[in-house]
C-alpha cells in the first residue's frame, strides 16, 4: 500500500486556503479545526490514507476503520473559501521518511484545488501541568516568509517570543509548511500555549486559536458550547491515543514502565 488520497467530490473553491488540525500537544490544532467543521458545517470531500499511520482499525460499533486523514470544504460567503485537514493520527513515528511523504501528499491536493496559503493549528507546551493560566492562553505564530509578520500585526498573535519559547516546530503542523513553502505557496502556524500533554485536550488553549482564525478569515465561529464539543471528541481522542501508545510498545517490546514523556510541537 502507497499513501494515497481517494476524491469524493470536486468542489469549485474560490482562492482556498487550507486549515490544518492533527492531534498533538493538548490536541489544540485537531479541536480547533472540528469545532469549526463543525459548526460550519463543512462538507467531507477528501480522505487521505497511508502504510503510515499506526497499524492499527478503529471499532465502532463493530465496524472497523483505517486511520485517515479527512479534507472538508467550506464556502465563504465573506473571505476565502476554507479546505479543513483533520487526521485520527499524525504519520508513523518510526523515523522521518513517513512524515514527508504524507505531507507530499496534503500538499498535492492542495494544488489540485489551488491552495495558495496554509494555515497550521498546534499547542506547545509549557511544560508545567501546575501552570494555572488566569488570562487566555497566548497564541505564537511562525510564517513561512519574515515579511508576512506585518500583515497579521491587528490579530491576537505573539510572533516576537516564538522562537525564544519554541525554536522548531515538530510533525505535520510545521512540515507541511516547510514544504509547502519549497511549492511556492506560503503559510501561517498558530500555537496555542497549554500546560498539558498530547493526551489531556485543552478547550482553552483551542479557543484562543479559534478566536485568531474566525477573525482572521471572518468566519463567525460561536464559541458559547465549546465545552460541551470538547467533551464529546475527548473519549475518541483519548482512546485513540491509549490505542496507539499501546501499539507502539507491542512493536518495541515495551511495557507501562518506559513510558515516555512526550513533548513536542504539534
Amino acid at each position: 500500500m502507497n499513501t494515497e488520497i481517494n476524491i469524493i467530490e470536486e468542489p469549485e473553491l474560490e482562492n482556498p486556503i487550507l486549515i490544518e488540525g492533527l492531534p498533538g500537544i493538548g490536541n489544540v490544532g485537531r479541536i480547533a479545526a472540528e469545532y469549526m467543521i463543525k459548526h460550519l458545517d463543512a462538507k467531507k470531500f477528501a480522505e487521505l490514507y497511508s502504510p503510515h499511520f499506526m497499524p492499527i482499525v478503529l471499532i465502532d460499533e463493530d465496524e472497523v476503520s483505517l486511520l485517515k486523514f479527512e479534507f472538508y470544504y467550506w464556502k465563504n460567503d465573506k473571505n476565502r473559501d476554507v479546505v479543513f485537514l483533520i487526521g485520527d493520527s499524525q504519520a508513523g513515528k518510526e523515523g522521518s521518511s513517513g512524515h514527508f511523504e504524507v505531507a507530499d501528499k496534503v500538499i498535492d491536493l492542495a494544488e489540485r484545488f489551488n491552495v495558495n496559503r496554509i494555515l497550521t493549528l498546534g499547542g506547545y507546551s509549557t511544560g508545567n501541568l501546575s501552570d494555572e493560566m488566569e488570562d487566555d492562553p497566548e497564541v505564537l505564530g511562525a510564517v513561512t516568509h519574515k515579511e508576512m509578520v506585518d500583515e497579521f500585526s491587528d490579530y491576537n498573535i505573539n510572533f516576537k517570543d516564538t522562537d525564544s519559547k519554541i525554536g522548531m516546530i515538530v510533525g505535520g503542523t510545521g512540515l507541511l509548511l516547510g514544504m509547502a513553502k519549497k511549492r511556492g505557496m506560503d503559510g501561517l502556524c498558530l500555537m496555542g500555549e497549554t500546560a498539558g500533554f498530547p493526551i489531556l485536550t485543552d478547550p482553552k488553549s483551542a479557543e484562543s486559536v479559534i478566536k485568531v482564525v474566525s477573525d482572521l478569515l471572518e468566519m463567525g465561529v460561536p464559541l458559547d458550547d465549546i465545552e460541551n464539543k470538547v467533551e464529546e471528541m475527548e473519549d475518541f481522542l483519548e482512546k485513540l491515543e491509549g490505542l496507539q501508545k499501546k501499539s507502539m510498545k507491542q512493536m518495541k517490546g515495551m511495557d507501562d514502565s518506559d513510558d515516555e514523556k512526550l513533548r513536542y510541537i504539534g
